[in-house]
């Protein structure tokens, strides 16, 4: 019965705000998203907002402040036609009690945290919210996709998202300000800048949880989608998908990406075992040139109408995730409803559980420095 209520009351909002639109003759978004379906007051008392990139190629990017989400991205395929190739919602309200990442700024640390415990160099131990068993999952349960940042638009190609995190928010040590800058190059690359700055000792890792279906269409999976990754090697995990602590080599495996295949090719190979455990791809790959933003670190490409993505970072590895844990509950833009394996995410990020593994690449702050990481998504054709 409360399911049933909170549907109605969802499609009685969705009705009224159809109705605002036909009234005021309020214009869509290239992507066809009504901004006025985004404007709503927080409990904080915040007021959010949709906002629209452009560039001169008719590229657009939007984005709300609900966790800086991305909500579209709209890019030309083979043929000219423009698609929206990112998952998300018609409105902000299914962004506020709903725990999905579609499109978020995560943080304070992307990925897992083992036992939600953290040790750091100063020998003191700090325990964070656990949210996925014994874990702690992406920032928490209330991690940066469930915050509101603020959020300037110097000019049409830019957005700066601010947010500070305070001491002891999901149990992280210091004061934290962060701030993420979208940017919409005129060669169809959108750049996000991550900055943050802290008073205490800390750690940080932070990602966009993009899931991108190049396709366009988001009824169709993405298991022909060609994957490339210029990474030999990852980090094996357990059953709850927290590392060993090993850098093991891909070659030979089913997470062998260093030549471009079908995401399908190996995705169902139970017999390799960090496929059975993540139930397909959901895993860490340590890229061959770490830091190096001018290197490809990944390549997708949708056979069926042309349309390319590389990803390039300043960070050591990126995670691919097969959105295994999507089966159709969740119904997003045009009503469409995302089932199993409809799109892919490519997190950049440092290693999960570094802060307890001394051989991975540092995720600390410490006060008197800056995080800065940077993290390309450059769309492209292939005729």
């Amino acid at each position: 019965m409360y399911m049933k209520k909170i549907i109605f009351i969802l499609a009685v909002f969705t009705f009224s705000v159809s109705c605002i639109n036909k009234e005021t003759k309020e214009q869509p978004t290239d992507s066809g998203l009504y901004p006025s379906r985004f404007v709503t007051n927080t409990e904080a008392g915040n007021t959010t907002h949709l906002y629209t990139l452009k560039n001169a190629n008719g590229m657009e990017v939007c984005v709300t402040n609900i966790g800086g989400r991305i909500v579209s991205i709209w890019v030309p395929d083979k043929s000219g036609s423009f698609r929206d190739v990112v998952l998300g919602f018609d409105s902000i309200q299914p962004y506020i009690p709903v725990s999905t990442n579609f499109g978020a700024i995560i943080g304070r640390y992307a990925n897992r945290i083992a036992n939600g415990k953290i040790t750091l160099r100063n020998r003191v131990t700090y325990s964070l919210r656990q949210n996925d068993g014994q874990n702690t999952l992406h920032g928490g349960a209330r991690g940066f996709h469930t915050c509101f940042f603020d959020i300037e638009q110097p000019d049409t190609a830019t957005l700066i998202c601010s947010y500070l995190s305070k001491n002891t928010e999901e149990g992280f040590p210091g004061d934290m300000s962060v701030k993420v800058t979208y940017n919409l190059t005129n060669d169809n690359a959108l750049h996000i800048n991550y900055e943050a700055k802290s008073n205490q000792l800390t750690v940080v890792n932070l990602t966009n949880h993009s899931y991108f279906n190049l396709s366009g269409n988001p009824e169709n999976n993405i298991l022909d989608h060609i994957l490339y990754l210029n990474a030999s090697a990852y980090t094996p995990t357990n059953n709850e998908l927290i590392p060993t602590g090993k850098i093991e080599k891909v070659a030979g495996t089913p997470l062998d990406f260093t030549k471009p295949k079908a995401i399908g090719a190996g995705i169902n190979d139970s017999t390799f075992e960090a496929i059975k455990m993540g139930k397909g791809y959901d895993h860490n790959f340590v890229l061959n040139k770490p830091g190096d933003v001018n290197t490809v670190a990944a390549k997708v490409v949708s056979p069926s109408n042309g349309i390319t993505m590389e990803v390039y970072t300043t960070e050591p590895g990126i995670q691919l995730y097969t959105g295994n844990f999507l089966n159709g509950s969740v119904v997003g833009k045009k009503g469409i409803a995302y089932k199993h394996r409809v799109a892919l995410c490519l997190e950049t990020q440092h290693f999960p559980d570094s802060p307890n593994h001394p051989n991975f690449p540092s995720t600390e702050l410490h006060p008197d420095s800056v995080f800065k990481s940077q993290t390309i998504y450059k769309f492209g054709v292939e005729k």
